[in-house]
């Protein structure tokens, strides 16, 4: 009996010294501070298992056609590039402000399978700044976006080109 009210006394202790931590603010939670230990052991891999839980029977519609490459690029290079990097600039200057700093694609090529790139570009990733983009893009879309993440370091020649084109430049002063 003492050894079960031991274990109990134990947990509440712990209980209570958990919500002092968090009530006093004494946990930081910025993005340019070096995290804890404990958090950087297990909060990717707490983010990894959800993703794998989460895109375990998401199957992708998309087939790698060069049009549907093109429609995935051209939607990373409009709403991912600015922090993943693309051709132009490869190391987003916005990479590192964030805690993970965000996965620079053309350095570190995306190895997770295409369902759980489409997870987590569907639904993003709660404290890093990854939003979810699903109220702002259709499946369809995510998914031609996830289909060139996972062929983007072997494009067909076609899209290849297109992705390594530069941005136009405005060669207009605004208003004119």
């Amino acid at each position: 009996m003492r050894f079960i009210l031991g274990i109990i006394v134990t947990i509440g202790v712990l209980l209570v010294v958990a919500i002092v931590v968090v009530d006093f603010g004494l946990m930081s939670f910025r993005a340019d501070q070096t995290p804890s230990d404990f958090e950087s052991k297990y909060a990717m891999k707490a983010v990894d298992s959800s993703t794998k839980r989460g895109a375990a029977n998401l199957k992708n519609p998309i087939q790698p056609t060069d049009l549907n490459l093109l429609d995935g690029m051209r939607a990373y290079k409009t709403y991912c590039a600015g922090c993943h990097g693309d051709p132009a600039q490869p190391k987003s200057p916005l990479a590192e402000s964030f805690y993970p700093p965000a996965p620079q694609f053309l350095s570190d090529m995306p190895d997770m399978p295409e369902n759980e790139n489409f997870y987590i570009i569907k639904h993003g990733i709660r404290f890093t700044g990854m939003p979810a983009w699903e109220k702002l893009a259709g499946d369809e879309q995510i998914w031609k976006v996830a289909t060139f993440l996972s062929h983007m370091d072997k494009l067909p020649a076609a899209v290849d080109q297109e992705w390594k084109k530069p941005a136009p430049t405005n060669t207009t002063a605004p208003g004119n």
